[in-house]
């Protein structure tokens, strides 16, 4: 396995963990505070390729593939999550259905609006009745001639309130339970009987927004079909399973400015007259997270490579996206506590990272999925 990341991707990675630290979180107090993104800060993400990182360069895009990908990740994750959670959101599992399974028609009509950021994209599967038990979706597609109607809620949808395309999954064939979800591409924008809920009000991932999208007879023209007929819900596990792996190159970037933070701090907080960096116990969490930073990395590192290599992750990205959001739990306590009193305000991005991390042990797939996933593997 070499995870040797060529010139040009080394180059492209640099540039985005500059434009993350310096850029970004120039502007993270105004996002904290105005909960958006300011539009300007998605228009030079565009131009840095973020929202066509995984579409093909035929349709505009910058075409990594997952390797490379999650390299750009990790340098997202050293800055404002709820930024990088909309580029994640829209780049992983909000574009990846329709670069596998989209006709060519799908493909030209909307990866070059994606991949410009002109139309930004989600994935829509959670609902009210339907978190981790995913076969307990209720949202029905009925066939009309050449319309499929769409009745039903979707919750907690990650860029909703912003996108122009949607990946929904429902029910086509109640009969056949999982194997009878379909996925379709909705413009909730521009479809009568589509409409967006409020804006869901979250402890952290400012900016990075979500609310409910609800359908009240809604026509999707059958050309907007995404894959075959019944394959969705499959299919929508194939999504999620390439999209855990990004969380972990996330989540690892997440920590390595954590430790940054906390090493910076810990040379220059002084405390009975010396630097807090020369107690044993500081000394102790640094190490400790420096040791998770380090086996997240060789593990994303790892999956990302078997996925470009054709192989089956389904396991190894769980295990990939549980360690390294539960370490990114561990780190984040560990850099609060090393900042001290200072650490629990809200002026300190440290404070900011442990809000945000939370969210990482629950979407696409709690922790405890993620075990049930490893251990199922694991029997079978």
């Amino acid at each position: 396995m070499d995870f040797t990341l060529p010139e040009d991707l080394r180059d492209m990675q640099a540039t985005v963990r500059d434009f993350m630290l310096n850029v970004v979180e120039a502007r993270a107090h105004e996002i904290e505070e105005t909960n958006r993104v300011p539009p300007e800060l998605l228009r030079q993400a565009a131009e840095l390729g973020l929202f066509g990182l995984s579409i093909p360069e035929e349709y505009g895009g910058v075409g990594l593939g997952m390797l490379g990908r999650c390299a750009v990740y990790e340098a997202m994750g050293e800055g404002h999550m709820g930024f990088g959670g909309v580029i994640s959101a829209h780049a992983s599992i909000g574009t990846s259905g329709l670069v596998k399974l989209g006709t060519e028609e799908q493909k030209r009509r909307f990866l070059p609006r994606m991949a410009s950021g002109e139309c930004i994209a989600g994935f829509a599967i959670t609902e009210p009745s339907s978190g981790s038990d995913a076969a307990n979706i209720r949202t029905k597609a009925e066939k009309r001639g050449d319309v499929y109607v769409l009745n039903g809620t979707k919750h907690y949808i990650s860029n909703a309130p912003i996108a122009g395309l949607l990946t929904v999954i429902a029910i086509t064939d109640a009969s056949q339970g999982t194997r009878g979800m379909s996925a379709f591409l909705v413009e909730p924008q521009s479809t009568p009987g589509v409409s967006i809920g409020k804006i869901d009000e979250k402890m952290g991932q400012k900016g990075a927004l979500s609310s409910e999208v609800i359908f009240q007879d809604a026509e999707i023209p059958a050309a907007n079909l995404l894959g075959p007929e019944n394959l969705g819900y499959r299919e929508a596990l194939g999504i999620l399973t390439n999209g855990r792996v990004g969380i972990a190159a996330r989540s690892t970037g997440a920590m390595q400015r954590l430790l940054d933070l906390s090493v910076e701090h810990a040379k220059t907080r002084e405390q009975f007259g010396q630097p807090i960096a020369q107690f044993q116990a500081v000394q102790f969490m640094l190490a400790e997270m420096e040791v998770a930073i380090q086996t997240s990395r060789l593990l994303w590192q790892k999956v990302a490579w078997m996925v470009d290599q054709g192989q089956d992750v389904r396991r190894m990205a769980s295990v990939a996206k549980y360690h390294a959001t539960e370490m990114l739990s561990q780190v984040a306590d560990k850099a609060v506590q090393i900042a001290g009193g200072m650490g629990y305000m809200k002026e300190s991005p440290v404070e900011r990272y442990y809000r945000d991390q939370r969210l990482l042990r629950i979407y696409e797939g709690t922790s405890e999925i993620q075990k049930l996933i490893i251990a199922r593997s694991l029997l079978a």
